[in-house]
């Protein structure tokens, strides 16, 4: 799993799986997009407004940073 945050455009992306594969979004809130890939499988969430849904410090280790990745 790995956990992505960008603090430009307040973007959290959580990557459930690794495998490189295709993916369907979708959207199932106004700010919650799911992707869903082979076996209809969640393979990654993203949450836009994240700062207004998320407690952000307790997700520690996350170093805040545009595009920082954390694995």
């Amino acid at each position: 799993m790995q956990v992505f945050y960008d603090s430009k455009t307040d973007l959290l992306y959580i990557r459930l799986d690794d495998e490189n594969q295709q993916v369907i979004n979708r959207r199932v809130s106004e700010d919650v997009v799911l992707d869903v890939g082979e076996g209809e499988r969640i393979v990654g969430i993203e949450i836009l407004d994240a700062s207004k849904h998320v407690n952000l410090e307790r997700l520690l280790p996350v170093e805040y940073g545009v595009g920082v990745a954390v694995a």
